[in-house]
């Protein structure tokens, strides 16, 4: 009791957003930002960086993987970002983003559209693993969908359970737990067929990618067992059609993958959070989410779950 008591403590703590007196420009960090859109939250990501007197700036999306913004202008405490650049009739989006009191507030525009933006520190989550686990917990019974719920639109929700297995028939509605979880080990079994394409979400936040599109689609970084568009795993031969498993730990940042007993990734730490991530809130716990939107046939058993102790 005293150990978990312990361990929460330090958990908490370290939720503290980074703070570095060091830095010498006020844009530098990884900053987290949760975009009001149409649909709902966007969650968007910048990484900022000084390198030989200039500016090294990533950003994330909503949806695709992280990628390098060349254009860009800084005056004093005042940033202007193409985050888009205009592609025919689809205008650029830009942000203008202001430095002060240790967050950036500005605005995104497009067109005629005019977003306030916000982005706070992200948080370090530089904490170590605990002593123990508890003993793995099963999240799909292989019955029913209790304890899991669609994204959006329930009427394109096509998961099933069949035969103990959980199913999506076709391209939907994406699937996640009604539990929300920090650290954790979690285990899965998934049969993804050639030209497959989901992902599995930690936290809902960071991707874990399960396809089997045609290798030149993606970049190593963005192919089965990669934390999308971050950390390219150890390439295994592929094996569509077939039954994979995935031991996946997330401590804080630091996560390590083992695909069909193999270590795809080890200890690497997730820079920030993917495309599709339900939010940018990376401090607290989120729910594990399954992608059903981009094609359907993929299968999943013995969905397991361990939690600090």
């Amino acid at each position: 009791m005293i150990r978990s008591l312990l361990y929460c403590l330090l958990a908490s703590v370290v939720l503290v957003p980074q703070v570095s007196s060091a830095k010498s420009n006020p844009f530098e960090g990884r900053w987290d930002f949760n975009v009001p859109t149409r649909n709902g939250i966007g969650a968007n990501w910048l990484g900022i960086s000084e390198k030989n007197g200039n500016l090294d700036i990533w950003f994330q999306p909503t949806g695709g993987h992280v990628y390098q913004v060349a254009n860009y202008k800084q005056t004093g405490s005042h940033l202007t970002l193409t985050v888009s650049p205009q592609n025919g009739n689809h205008a650029a989006t830009i942000w203008e983003l202001d430095a002060t009191d240790g967050k950036l507030s500005g605005t995104q525009k497009r067109g005629d559209d005019t977003i306030a933006l916000t982005g706070l520190p992200a948080p370090v989550l530089d904490r170590s693993a605990p002593a123990s686990w508890s003993a793995p917990e099963a999240l799909f019974d292989g019955k029913d969908l209790d304890g899991w719920e669609p994204i959006g639109d329930t009427a394109q929700n096509h998961w099933i359970v069949q035969d103990g297995l959980l199913i999506n028939q076709q391209r939907g509605a994406d699937l996640k737990t009604t539990r929300k979880f920090g650290d954790f080990k979690l285990h899965f079994e998934v049969n993804c067929p050639r030209d497959g394409n989901s992902g599995f979400y930690l936290r809902g936040r960071y991707e874990l990618q399960i396809e089997y599109e045609p290798v030149d689609q993606n970049a190593p970084n963005r192919q089965i067992g990669s934390i999308y568009g971050r950390i390219t795993p150890v390439s295994l031969t592929p094996t569509p059609g077939q039954w994979e498993t995935f031991d996946v730990t997330l401590v804080g940042r630091t996560v390590t993958v083992h695909r069909n007993g193999k270590t795809i990734i080890d200890h690497k730490k997730i820079e920030g959070i993917t495309g599709g991530a339900l939010d940018a809130n990376e401090g607290e716990p989120g729910p594990f989410y399954i992608q059903g939107d981009h094609t359907g046939g993929l299968k999943f058993r013995n969905i397991t779950v361990s939690v600090p102790q």
